[in-house]
């Protein structure tokens, strides 16, 4: 314990962990950090199939054409609402559409890299591949299913089974 005086009640920050136990993993982010760094950071913490039902929903926000059709129905009061699983088949259905373009585009990032390093390195590769068009959901989930691509792989293959 430190000598020096602290706040009474607040932990001694000299009480820490050592320099040797420093995990850059739980770090905290850069205050000039882009809001769209913590969107991924929050979206590789989903399961996969929650990643493909998020990418299916995106996708279909993302179509102008499914927007206007989802409106008109609306407007109509026809009710067509998409459950779950019929969110992560359109999901899946978009991943395997994308992923030969992200494979021929880029790698996954070193193991080692840190987790907002890995999501900017694959932002950047996203933008220069031809995934058609995806606006910044689809391309935040495909970013987060990217950096997941082997788990999200073995549930797009249940899911298609």
């Amino acid at each position: 314990m430190s000598d020096r005086p602290h706040l009474s009640g607040l932990p001694d920050p000299s009480d820490g962990p050592e320099p040797q136990d420093y995990d850059p993993r739980f770090a905290l982010n850069p205050v000039d950090e882009p809001a769209f760094t913590e969107t991924g950071v929050m979206l590789m913490g989903l399961d996969a199939d929650r990643l493909l039902a998020g990418l299916g929903l995106a996708a279909l926000a993302d179509d102008p054409a499914q927007v206007v059709l989802a409106v008109d129905r609306a407007r109509h009061g026809v009710t067509a609402a998409l459950d779950f699983d019929a969110l992560v088949v359109v999901g899946t259905r978009r991943w395997r559409d994308s992923r030969p373009a992200l494979t021929a585009a880029g790698s996954r990032p070193p193991v080692t890299a840190p987790l907002r390093r890995a999501w900017g390195q694959t932002l950047r590769m996203l933008a220069h591949c031809d995934i058609g068009e995806a606006g910044p959901a689809t391309t935040a989930h495909l970013a987060a299913c990217w950096l997941r691509r082997d788990e999200i792989d073995r549930c797009a293959d249940r899911v298609l089974a």
